[in-house]
């Protein structure tokens, strides 16, 4: 089928090859939306997430931006546009830096390029899709935030600001574009574990949460796909993560319940 042949509906998924991104770009697939991935320096879906294209003989392609750069966005929805012959209907703005820093090591470049890619980039993404869509059409917007925006700490302090920063642009954005877009977020909780965790301070990082779990790739994916199709639905931050967001916690995640050495 070519791009031009294709009436599914059509999302642009930033980060959407690998982890979160990818369970995102999995859970349309099986919706039968068409996809185009994009990824910072290959955008060569996971094993998992291949899988699923295929399985489900999804229309898609990868689409390569290092987001950090002024023009990336306005360049990445028009070569989106180019390849497909259309413009998405979805928008997921996933894609973020995470580096570590706080009050004492901040510094401007670290500052600077937290936003670039976590609040600059997913904002200008958003106004060239909408752009693009032109007039009578209405695309759905979803900002991938983090539930420590409601309760933030010091760590992480640039990416945190950033955060911070995309979350408000939620009903700032919808409010802006009016019925030409429906703007909304997910701000997931900790979900997928790094070699800086173990199993078992996993599990009482989840003990911790008022529901007792913490979140997983699947709950997103599933709130990002109930957002884009919920018509009356704009403006809204919807926090899946185990109740976190009612906590407030002294530290990181990665700070918290670590075993004593022996």
């Amino acid at each position: 089928m070519s791009p031009q042949a294709d009436t599914s509906r059509l999302a642009l998924v930033t980060g959407g090859c690998r982890r979160v991104g990818a369970a995102i770009a999995a859970e349309l697939a099986r919706a039968g939306w068409t996809l185009a991935l994009h990824g910072h320096s290959d955008a060569v879906p996971d094993a998992e997430l291949a899988d699923t294209l295929a399985a489900c003989d999804t229309q898609w392609h990868g689409f390569v931006a290092d987001l950090a750069l002024p023009d990336a966005p306005a360049a990445l929805i028009a070569r989106v546009v180019a390849h497909f012959g259309r413009a998405p209907d979805l928008l997921v703005n996933n894609a973020s830096m995470f580096d570590y820093d706080d009050l004492a090591s901040m510094t401007p470049q670290m500052l600077g390029d937290h936003f670039a890619v976590n609040t600059f980039a997913p904002v200008l993404l958003a106004r060239d899709l909408v752009a693009a869509a032109g007039e009578g059409a209405q695309p759905a917007i979803v900002q991938i935030i983090d539930q420590r925006v409601r309760n933030p700490n010091g760590d992480q302090l640039s990416y945190t600001l950033s955060k911070q920063a995309l979350a408000e642009s939620i009903r700032t954005l919808a409010r802006a574009f009016g019925a030409r877009a429906r703007v909304n977020g997910v701000a997931p909780g900790l979900t997928l574990a790094t070699s800086d965790f173990d199993d078992a301070q996993m599990a009482r990082l989840a003990a911790r949460m008022p529901l007792g779990r913490l979140s997983d790739p699947q709950d997103i994916a599933r709130a990002v796909r109930y957002l884009a199709d919920a018509p009356a639905t704009t403006g809204q931050l919807l926090f899946v993560d185990g109740g976190g967001h009612m906590l407030s916690l002294e530290r990181d995640f990665v700070f918290l319940d670590k075993q004593d050495p022996a």
